[in-house]
């Protein structure tokens, strides 16, 4: 999974630069997607070990930082959407981008680590116990 995290990171980081770029470089806060490609990027390398503790670490951590930006874009969408602003369709766009690729990678990880802890308690009810 600390694979998937790294090309997730890329996509992020590549809906950022694209939006900013996108913009005409005006809107900094296009960027905001970069920032979440570069989270997940630094711990999602660093959840590449063979030591399970620490992959394990770094993956709960990669998918906190996927719910928290998830739930955060989707408060930034009903915001716009609740502004007597006109709406921004380029940055609507973008944000709605964001929020499917973070709720996609979070769906990925919430699937494998289920998988994992039923592939351990399967382990577990096979092994003799050790007394």
């Amino acid at each position: 999974m600390a694979n998937v995290t790294l090309v997730f990171a890329v996509l992020l980081a590549g809906l950022g630069v694209g939006g900013y770029v996108g913009t005409g470089s005006e809107h900094p806060t296009a960027l905001i997607p970069l920032a979440f490609g570069i989270a997940l990027g630094v711990f999602g390398f660093l959840a590449v070990s063979p030591d399970e503790r620490r992959r394990k670490l770094f993956m709960h951590i990669n998918v906190a930082i996927g719910v928290f930006g998830f739930v955060g874009t989707v408060v930034e969408i009903f915001r716009s959407f609740a502004s007597s602003k006109d709406l921004d369709l380029t940055a609507l766009a973008a944000q709605l981008a964001l929020a499917w690729i973070l709720l996609i990678y979070v769906m990925l990880c919430v699937r494998s680590f289920i998988v994992v802890r039923r592939a351990e308690t399967l382990a577990a009810m096979r092994s003799p116990e050790k007394k």
